[in-house]
C-alpha cells in the first residue's frame, strides 16, 4: 500500500510518500486550519502515488478523532472530516506518538519530543500510548513552559538545558522506563544526555506514519511488533 504521511507541527507540515526519498514540507502557523492544511498537502503532494494517509496532529487524539484544537495552529481541526479532505483513508494519531513509535526498539519507551511544545508518549511492549504531560503543573508553570521553544528563547541554552535535565529526571522516576527518546527539533541544542537516554529524529515521524497502516489499530492504542527488552 502506498501511504502519505503527513507531520503537522507548529512551524512547519512535512509530508513523504511511500516509494519517496526526499520529504517536502510548507509553513504552518497560527492561522492554519485542518481545510487550509488538506488543500495544502494535496497540492504539494502532486505527482506522488498515495492509497492511504497518516497524519501526526499536535494534539490528542482519540479513536481516530481529534479531541481539541491545537495551541500552536488556527481552528477547525475538531470535527473535520480528513478522509473526505484527502478521498482516501484516513488514520490520526497524535505527533508525539507518531514519531515515538518511529523510534521505538523494543521494551518500555518513553519519547519527549522537545519542539514548538513537549510531545509526550509511552510504549510499552509493542502498546502505544499517547500521553499530554507537557500541560501537568511544574514549578510555577507546566513542564511545556520551561521546555518549549519559547522557553528556550526567553530563558537561554544553559537556563533551558538546567530544566529539560530536570524533567527528564523527574519522568524517568516517576514512569521507569527501559529508555528515553528525546526528539523533536531542539535535541540539537543539548550537548549531552543522561543515562539509558538517546537522541532520537524527526524523520522518525514518517517511519511512524507508515506503520501505522502495517497493523490494525485498536481502542486502546496502536499495537506494533515486540522486540526483546533493552536492559538498564
Amino acid at each position: 500500500m502506498n501511504v502519505l504521511v503527513v507531520d503537522v507541527g507548529g512551524t512547519h507540515v512535512k509530508i513523504l510518500a511511500t516509494g519517496q526519498t526526499e520529504k517536502r514540507e510548507f509553513a504552518s502557523g497560527p492561522k492554519l486550519s485542518a481545510r487550509q492544511m488538506a488543500a495544502k498537502v494535496k497540492r504539494l503532494a502532486h505527482g506522488w502515488r498515495y492509497e492511504a494517509v497518516s497524519i501526526g496532529y499536535p494534539g490528542p487524539v482519540m479513536h481516530g478523532r481529534v479531541l481539541a484544537e491545537p495551541h500552536n495552529l488556527g481552528a477547525g481541526w475538531v470535527g473535520f472530516d480528513f478522509r473526505s479532505a484527502f478521498g482516501c483513508p484516513v488514520r490520526l494519531m497524535n505527533d508525539a506518538a507518531m514519531q515515538a513509535l518511529g523510534s521505538y526498539q523494543g521494551g518500555k519507551m518513553l519519547f519527549l519530543g522537545l519542539g514548538t511544545g513537549l510531545g509526550t508518549a509511552l510504549i510499552i511492549d509493542g502498546l502505544v500510548e499517547p500521553m499530554e504531560i507537557g500541560h501537568l503543573p511544574y514549578l510555577k508553570h507546566t513542564y511545556e513552559d520551561y521546555v518549549s521553544d519559547r522557553a528556550l528563547e526567553h530563558m537561554g541554552k544553559k537556563k533551558w538545558r538546567k530544566h529539560v535535565m530536570d524533567v527528564i529526571k523527574r519522568l524517568s522516576r516517576a514512569l521507569e522506563p527501559d529508555e528515553i527518546v528525546i526528539g523533536g527539533g531542539n535535541v540539537r541544542h543539548l550537548k549531552e544526555l543522561p543515562a539509558h537516554c538517546r537522541a532520537g529524529d524527526n524523520a522518525n515521524a514518517f517511519a511512524g506514519g507508515f506503520k501505522l497502516w502495517d497493523k490494525p489499530q485498536s481502542a486502546g492504542g496502536t499495537r506494533v511488533a515486540r522486540k526483546k527488552t533493552r536492559k538498564k
